[in-house]
């Protein structure tokens, strides 16, 4: 029984003195932790050049001018000198009526004023010598008053042919209907041997003109005083572009805007004018048009994938020279296409996070990695 008493009090020395040791010493300091490893991102440096203010819309084309062709007379077509589809300048013969009717009625005319030409002359002449043996006395003033009354009534009847020969002559005129303007014509209405009549309703072709065109499209009213201001200092360029079709735009000008503010959409009606020498633009087709208003000579701009959206709006990740980024808030002027113009916030020069940013927050470090070169705005980094 000793025995065990001394073992135990031995062991409850050995353990008090163990502990009162490891108290002393205190707690095993940690290993450092590693530091996070830099996130791989893609940078673009904030470029400041020229950038033109645009006006995006969608427009359609219409016809500069567009004339519906009917006969002004009745009639039977003799022939067509024209194929659908064809292009004609203006005086181009493009249907022949039958005349014959019409020729007769003419000839019939002339001859009828060739004859009171005649009786007029003749009655001249007897006035001329009837009015010497009056003032004579020779004879009587009724005979001189019947010669000048004679005389008088020719010279009406004379004028009377004169218009009846002009109007057969317009009328025959008629049987050759010729295009009024130059331009593109439409399907043929009626053909060789058909009749018509000039209340028919419908066409006997339609010709449009197609070069120059006109594009129509709309802008915000928001954007009136800007167009204004633009068309104040000189001519407004246009491009219109054909979905699906490659190849360079078109360019055009602001013809005119409208006098009136549609109030239920809001927008301004606007027409441009836009050279069509090889006939992409067709009557009714819809295009995407843009307007040039000006160009901002010092413009900051940014890749548009730069841009994020956060509670308080847009912002980019700044690029610090440690290598860290930053969350800065800017004001965006406008988008254009790939490229992003910035109102406030930043600064030429800066760099800016293109790529990556769903791994940043505030202070995160960042490794910036070269992309294949694909043409956007700024020096990639």
């Amino acid at each position: 029984m000793k025995s065990r008493f001394l073992t135990v009090a031995v062991l409850l020395v050995v353990g008090a003195v163990g502990a009162w040791a490891f108290r002393a010493a205190g707690p095993a300091p940690e290993k450092a932790r590693p530091a996070a490893p830099a996130k791989p991102v893609l940078a673009a440096t904030v470029a400041q050049r020229p950038m033109p203010v645009l006006i995006d819309a969608i427009g359609h084309v219409e016809a500069q001018s567009s004339v519906v062709i009917r006969s002004r007379i009745d009639g039977v077509i003799a022939k067509v000198w024209v194929e659908d589809g064809q292009e004609v300048k203006a005086g181009d013969l493009l249907v022949t009526l039958d005349d014959r009717q019409a020729k007769s009625l003419l000839d019939q005319a002339e001859g009828n004023l060739i004859r009171d030409r005649a009786q007029l002359e003749n009655a001249r002449r007897n006035l001329a010598r009837i009015e010497p043996l009056a003032r004579a006395g020779a004879m009587s003033k009724q005979l001189l008053d019947e010669a000048i009354g004679n005389v008088a009534a020719l010279e009406g009847t004379v004028k009377a042919d004169e218009a009846l020969v002009e109007s057969y002559r317009v009328q025959l005129s008629y049987t050759q209907i010729r295009a009024p303007i130059a331009g593109r014509i439409g399907t043929i209405g009626s053909r060789l041997g058909s009749s018509i009549r000039a209340a028919d309703t419908t066409a006997l072709v339609t010709i449009n003109q197609l070069d120059p065109i006109y594009v129509n499209f709309a802008v915000p009213q928001r954007d009136l005083a800007a167009l204004q201001d633009a068309m104040t200092a000189g001519s407004v360029p246009v491009r219109v572009a054909i979905p699906g079709r490659e190849g360079p735009a078109l360019e055009g000008r602001v013809a005119y805007i409208d006098n009136t503010i549609d109030m239920a959409s809001g927008t301004l009606a606007v027409r441009a004018t836009v050279a069509n020498p090889a006939r992409h633009l067709w009557p009714g087709q819809f295009v995407n048009v843009t307007a040039t208003l000006r160009v901002d000579p010092a413009a900051i701009v940014v890749p548009a994938e730069a841009l994020q959206t956060g509670q308080d709006g847009a912002f980019v990740f700044v690029i610090k020279s440690d290598l860290t980024v930053s969350a800065r808030p800017v004001v965006v002027d406008r988008t254009m296409g790939e490229d992003a113009v910035i109102q406030s916030g930043l600064a030429a020069g800066e760099r800016v996070v293109t790529s990556g940013q769903l791994r940043l927050a505030e202070g995160t470090r960042v490794e910036i990695r070269k992309p294949p070169p694909t043409g956007k705005t700024g020096a990639t980094q």
